[in-house]
Parts: C-alpha cells; structure tokens; sequence
C-alpha cells in the first residue's frame, strides 16, 4: 500500500500505522484517542510555526473520572517558580485530581529573577511563590535544589543528575513533567539543562549504588514534556478544560516573576488612570487577576507572554475547550507474551 505526501500530511503519522509504524507503541486506554480517530484534518495544525508531530501517533489524552491513578506518583520539575504553573499546570491539577501523589522540584532559587529589593528578599519572594504554586495544585511539598539562577550551565551535570535519581527513588516518582531536553530554539540554560539532567536521570536506574544504603531502586516509567520556543515534536495532546481554572489560580500566586500574579489588577488601574476601562477584568482585582490570566495570558496573547500557542487554540482542532501539548515518552509494550501466546507448543 502506497500513500502520497498529501494524504500523509493529512491524516498524520498515524495513519501509517497501518504500514506497520508505531507497532510498539502502548495500547491506548478508553481516555486516550488518536487525533485522526474524530477524522480531523490535521494537515493544518501540524504546520502551525510552534508545532510538529513526532514520529508517534498522535493522542488525546481526555480527562477521565474517578481515580484511575490512585497510588502513583508525579514530580513536576521546573528551574524556576513559573514554569509548571505557565506551561503544565493544566496536566499537573489533572492527574492529581486523578489519583496521583505530586511533589514539586525546583533547580534553581531564582535569585535574579522578579521582584524584591535585594537578591536575599528575590529568593525568598520566589521561595514562597513556589509553594504557593505547589498548594494551589495540590501538590505534597517542595523541593528546591537552590542552583543559581540562570547558571546551571556552570554545574556538573552528573551532579544534578544524581540528586534526580536519589529524588526518583525516595519519592518513588512513575512520571515526570518538565522541559522537553531536545526541543530547538529554548535559549535559557536552565529550561534545558533542567530538562537533560531528567533525561540522564531516566536512563541512571542502576547508578549511584551507594545510594541504595538508604533508598531502594525505581525507575520512572512516564515523561511528559513541555517546551517554550520555536518547534517541538508533540504527540499528545492533553484535555485540561476542568482543571483550566486552577492552572489560572496557580499563576495568580506566582507574583514575583512571569506574566500571570498581579499582571490584571495592575493593567486595569493603568486604564484606570486614563479614564478606560477592559470590561472583561471586572471591577476587583481578584476578578481582574483571574480574568487577564484565563483570557489574556493563556489565550489571547499567548504567544507574546508565554511563546507557546493559546491553551484554548491548541485544544480547537480536537474539539477541546482547553487543552496543553506535550512529547510524551512512556513504556513500550512488550510483543513477546502475544507471540508466545500465539506461537508456543506443548513439548
């Protein structure tokens, strides 16, 4: 079976399938669709300037009732206090609400990031956004690992390393969110060294034996990861239109630096003093917080604030009000017990 590079485009990689890619790809669950399965043209999106498909199927990763992950654990690890929150904080609030355990992990302390009228008053400003943000998502606690700000360039890499896999077997951690380690164009060390240092940590599941005195080995089965800039491979696409408005509060705690904290209540005294007025930030700062991050900050003017697309125009193509994008690495399924199933006889 032949198909040209028009149906290809237009039907995705998953469309290949049937050719024989993709064959040890995990089984997808009721929750989980591919993108083609609603028969979307995808052709489109897949050439928006911030997105490319991996050579994955594309998924949809809806929300689902219940607690179907009831005893797992996540770490969201991020260099600095805004980046879960801007990029992931939809994904995050949805798997918790799940049934996960969650723990916040931070590489650096921010010391030359926002507000604060010494470095000393930043870090603490950053420090107590970090847990605000770590409440507001339900997470259990944080852990900050107090590198420099934008300086992890400087630090052994083998040493941030070691502190993830020592974290990974403490917490038994089954799946990571953070920086996508290979995404192009990301200028800030700390995005992709944060994101490397995970990736080595991925594949150290039986280093640092000394550190089996007192942790038993583990090994994360799920990454998800995000980027900022330029072109990412995705292949999942994941529904966060209930869990939308807690992404929104866990950027309104995040005051000292990013785009979200006080960014409403300040424009709309600023139009104030002109004599204007946006109706969509009501009339209380909260409203107006709360209002500018939902609808300005994570829509509107997405790009401009966050360099990645609107939340609500990366859902549209797959009939999501709200959704996040994301390079998804998790297990792969294993063929041998289905040909040993299908091939064995009696002896």
């Amino acid at each position: 079976m032949m198909m040209n590079r028009k149906d290809f485009l237009k039907t995705g990689l998953a469309a290949a399938a049937g050719l024989g890619y993709g064959a040890n790809l995990p089984a997808m669950s009721e929750s989980q669709t591919a993108a083609t399965d609603a028969g979307q043209d995808l052709a489109k999106y897949r050439f928006h300037p911030l997105h490319r498909f991996s050579n994955d199927e594309l998924v949809i990763e809806r929300e689902q009732p219940g607690r179907p992950h009831e005893g797992k654990v996540l770490a969201a690890i991020q260099p600095h206090s805004d980046d879960i929150p801007i990029y992931a904080g939809g994904l995050v609030a949805k798997l918790i609400r799940e049934g996960y355990k969650g723990y916040l992990i931070r590489t650096t302390n921010d010391d030359a990031a926002g507000t604060g009228k010494t470095r000393a008053e930043t870090i603490l400003n950053n420090e107590r956004d970090t847990h605000g943000v770590a409440k507001a998502l339900g997470l259990e606690k944080v852990y900050d690992l107090s590198y420099r700000n934008h300086n992890l360039h400087e630090v052994n890499m083998q040493e941030i390393t070691a502190r993830f896999v020592f974290l990974i077997r403490m917490l038994k951690i089954d799946t990571i969110i953070t920086y996508d380690p290979w995404a192009p164009y990301d200028n800030n060390p700390d995005h992709y060294i944060t994101g490397t240092a995970v990736e080595a940590a991925y594949t150290s599941r039986l280093d640092y034996p000394e550190q089996l005195d007192v942790v038993e080995p583990h090994g994360v089965s799920e990454r998800y990861y995000f980027t900022r800039r330029g072109p990412q491979y995705i292949n999942r696409i994941v529904e966060i239109t209930s869990h939308v408005d807690t992404k929104v509060r866990a950027n309104m705690v995040n005051v000292t630096q990013g785009p979200g904290g006080h960014s409403g209540s300040e424009l709309r005294r600023r139009l104030a003093d002109k004599g204007l007025k946006l109706p969509i930030l009501g009339d209380t700062d909260e409203t107006a917080d709360f209002n500018y991050i939902k609808h300005i900050m994570l829509d509107l003017d997405s790009e401009a604030q966050r360099l990645t697309p609107s939340d609500r125009e990366v859902g549209k193509p797959f009939g999501l009000e709200w959704a996040e994008r994301y390079y998804y690495r998790g297990p792969i399924r294993s063929e041998i017990d289905d040909y040993i199933k299908k091939s064995a006889v009696r002896i």
